[in-house]
Formats: structure tokens, sequence, C-alpha cells
């Protein structure tokens, strides 16, 4: 460890934390229980600390500059361990009780979740999990849910959202599709290939086509919006679907095609109510989510 290079006051990384996630100086303070004069001098010393300007004000508003959003992610881990020594320290995780809600794509809920939720459980074991599969961004301003894992940033002012990281995807199949139609060497030879839909056509057509893989209508002979079909019609062998690396890593029998080719990156974030995370159950659950997504995005 470098003592020398850790000059900064882990109050001051409070203060900048907290303005960050709840989008001012004022909203921060009453969520620390302290004045805004306090919190403002705490991230302005936490500036001059690191050299660098993390928020820049625009009237009565604070913008968060490049160099905040490149500091919050770290800023946010630091925040969570602060939370879990807290936690294993006075015991609480294991007597917080009650139900807490994930919403998730069909296919992280079936694919993904079911290893983290056993994680979450070990943690604490008072807390049930319920799952909401849902392709719908809004679930969570619905209350249909208290956390939302999403491929987009929730706008809505009153959700707390964390970029967890970017993952990506590519094109694959199954081996013995491959076997059997030939494995493409190059984006011209996927023009000789079934692809298998994922929501509306046009749109996918025109989204492969910003990564550079040419697809016509024709080609999607199978399609569903639903990620489970998608991934059970790849595996029966009827042709070639963008899907996460970190899914299809794990199974035998599934290929990547053109291992070459550029990946596609989608971000993953982390949703909540503003007034949920000050409870107990849906922090440890939404900071239990977002070191199990990290760990996967590591493998």
């Amino acid at each position: 460890m470098n003592w020398q290079a850790i000059s900064f006051d882990w109050n001051q990384v409070r203060a900048f934390l907290a303005t960050a996630e709840e989008g001012s100086l004022s909203a921060a303070a009453r969520a620390l229980g302290a004045t805004q004069p306090t919190v403002g001098r705490q991230v302005a010393a936490l500036e001059e600390a690191l050299e660098v300007t993390l928020f820049e004000r625009t009237g009565r508003s604070l913008v968060m500059t490049g160099a905040g959003q490149d500091l919050l992610e770290h800023v946010q881990a630091m925040g969570d361990a602060a939370s879990r020594i807290s936690m294993v320290a006075s015991g609480q995780s294991q007597d917080v009780a009650g139900t807490v809600s994930i919403t998730a794509s069909d296919l992280y809920s079936a694919k993904l979740l079911p290893p983290v939720i056993a994680k979450i459980r070990a943690v604490a074991p008072g807390i049930d999990i319920h799952v909401v599969a849902s392709n719908k961004v809004e679930n969570l301003t619905k209350r249909d849910a208290d956390i939302a894992i999403r491929h987009v940033r929730p706008d809505q002012p009153d959700l707390i959202a964390r970029h967890v990281a970017d993952f990506t995807g590519n094109l694959y199949a199954s081996t013995a599709y491959l076997e059997a139609r030939g494995r493409p060497q190059s984006v011209d030879d996927l023009s000789s290939h079934d692809f298998i839909g994922t929501g509306e056509t046009p749109r996918l057509i025109m989204a492969l086509g910003k990564f550079g893989i040419p697809v016509e209508a024709h080609q999607f002979r199978a399609a569903s919006e639903n990620g489970v079909a998608v991934w059970e019609m790849l595996k029966a062998d009827l042709g070639i679907a963008i899907l996460p690396d970190h899914l299809c890593a794990r199974y035998p029998g599934v290929e990547q095609v053109l291992p070459d080719h550029p990946d596609v990156t989608f971000p993953v974030w982390l949703a909540t109510h503003r007034e949920l995370r000050t409870s107990r159950r849906i922090r440890i659950v939404f900071d239990a989510l977002a070191e199990a997504l990290l760990e996967i995005k590591s493998l």
C-alpha cells in the first residue's frame, strides 16, 4: 500500500459522493445530516487535495466534470466498502429482513441473477428477493420494483443511478450450426448465414451496421423480444445472434463468430428510488448487486 499517495480525507470523499448521488449540495447536506456550507467546504477541500475540478457551478446548479465522473465510480466502491464494514461490525446484515424486488431483462433474470441472489442470501439470509423479469425501462418509476438493472441510464430525477461497468457482446452461434453452415472468416461471409433477431428487426439492423456488421432483413429467419427465447433458439442451431460475452463464455457448444471483430459495448446501470436507498435492506442488495456484476465483468 502506498500510504503517501492517500492524501484526502474520507469525510471529503463522503461529501463528494453524497453531492453526486443526491444532485445538489443542499440535498447532500440533508442526507448527511450536515449543513450546506460544510458539505461545500468538504467538496472544495477534496478538489484542492486532488488538484482537479469535480463540479462546475452553473447558476444554482452543479454539473459534474469529466474528472468528477472518472472519480465517481471509484468513490462509489469506497462507499460500498464502508457500508459493508459498518454492517459487518454491527452484525446488521444478518438482522435485516424483508423483501427486495429486482427488475432485470428476462435473459439476465434467468441466467445471471440466480447465483447473485445466492450470494445475497449468504450475506443477509433474512432478505427475500423477488425478481421482476422485464425488458421495460419504466418498471422502476411505476414502483414495480425496488432496484433495476438496465442498459440505459435512467434520467428520472427521483432515481439514483450508478454506472457499474461497460460490458461487451459479440456474435455467437452454436457449434452445431457453424459446423453445418461454415464458420465465417469475414463480415462478408455473414451474408450467407441465418440470424436470430432480438426485438424490432430494422432497429437491430441499424445497430449492427454501426458496429460494422452488415445484415439484411431476409436473414432474420427467427426472432423474439424475449432474450431467453433467443438464447434457446441459438442453442437449437437456428442461427447467429448478438449476445453478452459474460453469458456465452460459460456455455460449451456456443462459439463466438468472427472473434477478431471489435466488441459491441453496452453499459450496465443500477438504479433505485432516492428514498429507498436509505433502507438498509435496499442498500445491502444494491451494493451486493454492484459487487457481483463487477465480478462477472472481470471473469
